[in-house]
């Protein structure tokens, strides 16, 4: 038993095919909001892509529609609160989303109050694959809880013999390709567990003679699990690589992928590049490696590997390694200031920009506010000072600059665009960055107006 796996498994390909998806429902609480859907664009770097967007109504409905060419993993969103699903080509969704309050007058950092949406799938389709999925991952959780000691400690096997029977059992109906790869893989973390195989025939049996499956969540899950400090510590063979001074070269590119085919386990191109890859982005931040000659590397890859899939892992890759890194482009906004009028980055281009986000709440962004007006002074005239409410209500940021009658600068308040604070990653407030005239970043984040903000206004303005 412990080799049988679904014998569906990729016998029925996935065409790359655009299909319409259509996803409707009800979101009691939320009238007004904007619901957003969101797909994975990999499952290296877990890059999103926010793919629909649109408000919902006052009776709380809304309707949106996705083109995709193969199944994907998703989210939907209202503000911070999200819901994980996965979306086929061609497949109606009807969502019943619990009421809930959007709207708490409690102001605390967004990613710290995000709830899971609670929703309920309206569908007649036992072949659906969320749930599917949610279905065996209520056998596989009560299957853990109760025998997790008995595989991890006493590595009894037949327990997974036995839970695999009742897998295979309880969806010996289903036809989803999908689903099948993605139970598959499953299993293999549970083999990986029990130590049912040694690493090297998990390795063989679930990577280096199958093919690479990126677009499967459970599979790059396993990978992920599998690959993780794989060039530098795990791999006997790897682990004792020079990756330093391969990284120096010219033809950095193959000599690193010579190099990795010392493992017999990555003897396919396309699996050794993936996991060369996932290695470089985690050297990346070691002491000892030259950051540049990694992105170098990653770069190389993005534009000349023979996979698509690889390339946009690569490219992926380099953007997350660079994200808000001096030269790059600050992420747009477009908000309304205290006039209600819009006002966009890049209609501040030509001019630096002293980006700052707060909330009236928080005691250090008043005080730091304080200490921002000598610096409005005396470079108001040659760079752009603006500051971001995150407050809930429009009213509450009005109402403290009218008090505040000496801070003449922008004014600008988050709305609900509140994605723009996972852009600019603000964990805390307050937080300030400087952009360049050209709409890149320059200093992120920067220091406090209190604390030698002002050294690097200066170097900015007087290169």
């Amino acid at each position: 038993m412990r080799g049988f796996i679904f014998a569906l498994v990729l016998f029925f390909p996935i065409f790359g095919i655009s299909q319409p998806v259509r996803i409707t429902g009800t979101a009691l609480g939320a009238e007004g909001k904007s619901v957003r859907v969101f797909v994975t664009k990999d499952f290296i770097t877990f890059l999103e892509e926010e793919v629909a967007k649109t408000r919902i109504d006052s009776a709380g409905q809304f309707s949106l529609s996705v083109d995709i060419t193969n199944t994907v993993s998703a989210s939907l969103s209202i503000d911070f609160h999200r819901v994980e699903m996965f979306l086929e080509p061609g497949k109606s969704y009807k969502l019943d989303i619990a009421p809930m309050n959007y709207n708490s007058t409690i102001e605390v950092n967004p990613f710290i109050q995000s709830e899971n949406l609670q929703v309920d799938f309206r569908n007649e389709d036992p072949e659906e694959l969320n749930a599917l999925i949610q279905q065996f991952s209520i056998l596989h959780s009560n299957f853990l809880l109760k025998h997790f000691n008995d595989l991890y400690r006493d590595r009894n096997i037949a327990l997974l013999d036995t839970f695999r029977f009742e897998i295979v059992s309880s969806f010996v109906s289903t036809h989803n390709n999908y689903f099948a790869v993605y139970v598959k893989y499953k299993m293999a973390s549970l083999e990986q567990v029990a130590k049912a195989f040694s690493p090297a025939q998990l390795a063989k049996r679930y990577f280096s003679d199958p093919p690479v499956l990126y677009e499967n969540a459970e599979y790059m899950n396993f990978f992920n699990q599998y690959f993780t400090k794989y060039m530098i510590a795990t791999s006997r063979s790897l682990k004792f690589i020079d990756y330093a001074t391969i990284l120096k070269g010219q033809s950095s590119y193959e000599a690193l992928m010579k190099a990795l085919e010392a493992d017999t386990l990555l003897k396919k191109q396309q699996l050794r590049e993936l996991v060369m890859l996932k290695g470089l982005k985690e050297i990346y931040y070691l002491p000892g490696y030259n950051q540049e000659n990694i992105l170098a590397l990653i770069k190389t890859v993005a534009s000349q590997s023979k996979y698509p899939a690889t390339r946009l892992i690569a490219e992926n890759i380099s953007k997350v390694l660079t994200y808000l890194k001096t030269g790059t482009p600050a992420p747009e906004f477009t908000l309304q200031d205290r006039n209600r009028k819009t006002v966009t980055l890049s209609s501040l281009k030509g001019k630096p920009v002293l980006l700052s986000f707060w909330t009236t709440y928080c005691q250090g962004c008043l005080s730091e506010m304080e200490a921002m007006k000598s610096l409005y002074a005396k470079y108001g005239n040659r760079m752009n000072f603006v500051s971001i409410c995150a407050d809930r209500e429009f009213m509450k940021m009005l109402f403290f600059i009218d008090l505040k009658k000496d801070f003449t600068w922008t004014f600008l308040h988050i709305g609900d665009q509140l994605e723009l604070l996972k852009e600019y990653d603000v964990k805390s407030y307050p937080l300030f960055v400087l952009i360049d005239g050209s709409g890149n970043i320059y200093s992120y984040p920067a220091d406090f107006p209190g604390k030698g903000l002002e050294a690097s206004i200066e170097k900015l303005l007087n290169p």
